[in-house]
């Protein structure tokens, strides 16, 4: 099974087989390598550079429904060198029109999964975002995990914006194979689309709350509940106001069925 990159609802996905996750990492590197000693990336912040990004995006279906009305994350979505389907509505959905069969991974095991690759290959992780314990915590767990993953920096969530220029210059200096970014900092994912054309030609991957699963904050849902597509109920335990997400749930239903009846791409 080759790596394919489809359009649902005009938004890119990517169905990526478990066993060619580490080579299509590899890949990456290489390609963010060629570029560099090619010296074709361009000034930094160009929209050619954007182009260059090794970003990863791991896709929900809010995220797919704000890549439609959101210009910004539609171009971040677009450029990304990988779109990884975490939802199981836009594993349907990608089957309901296409008829091809995605696969969809569960964030934490992704990130693990990606940080093994790293490992065998004896790569560098930078961590920003998060609260200077759990990042003192995450960098712990992960040395016991990966010994061989070297980590080449981290900085906490929540610095000034006059500091954000020397912060990106340290990340460019330390040149990391990954750049794991958490909450806490300014524009989330959106900051990774910022200072793109700035950073070194490594993968870069927004973490969301992932931070805190790996410094033991908080639980994933367990892989039962994550496969039968149930892990929104984890949350929505958390936040009763996601039970909102009916509506927008349903506008998406709505959308499949008109782009199945008038195909549009």
């Amino acid at each position: 099974m080759d790596i394919e990159r489809v359009s649902l609802l005009k938004v890119p996905i990517d169905i990526l087989p478990p066993e060619q996750l580490a080579e299509r990492i590899y890949e990456l590197l290489a390609a963010g390598k060629t570029q560099a000693a090619k010296g074709s990336a361009v000034q930094a912040g160009s929209p050619a550079g954007e182009r260059q990004a090794q970003n990863i995006v791991l896709l929900s279906l809010w995220d797919l429904l704000r890549a439609r009305r959101n210009n910004d994350y539609r171009s971040y979505v677009l450029k990304a060198a990988l779109v990884i389907p975490i939802s199981r509505s836009l594993q349907s959905g990608i089957r309901f029109l296409t008829g091809k069969t995605a696969v969809r991974y569960m964030p934490f095991d992704f990130v693990i999964s990606l940080l093994t690759a790293l490992e065998e290959r004896e790569f560098t992780l930078y961590l920003i975002g998060g609260k200077a314990q759990t990042l003192r915590k995450i960098e712990n767990n992960i040395r016991q995990t990966f010994p061989r993953l070297r980590i080449v920096g981290r900085y906490q969530g929540g610095f000034k914006r006059q500091d954000e220029p020397s912060i990106v210059e340290a990340i460019r200096k330390a040149s990391p194979s990954l750049l794991l970014v958490g909450k806490g900092v300014r524009g989330e994912e959106q900051w990774i689309a910022k200072y793109t054309g700035k950073l070194n030609q490594g993968i870069r991957l927004w973490c969301s709350d992932l931070y805190d699963v790996f410094a033991e904050r908080k639980h994933r849902p367990s892989r039962q509940t994550f496969e039968r597509g149930w892990e929104w109920m984890t949350y929505c335990f958390r936040n009763p106001l996601l039970y909102f997400r009916i509506f927008p749930y349903m506008y998406y239903k709505i959308l499949l069925l008109i782009y199945k009846i008038f195909p549009k791409e």
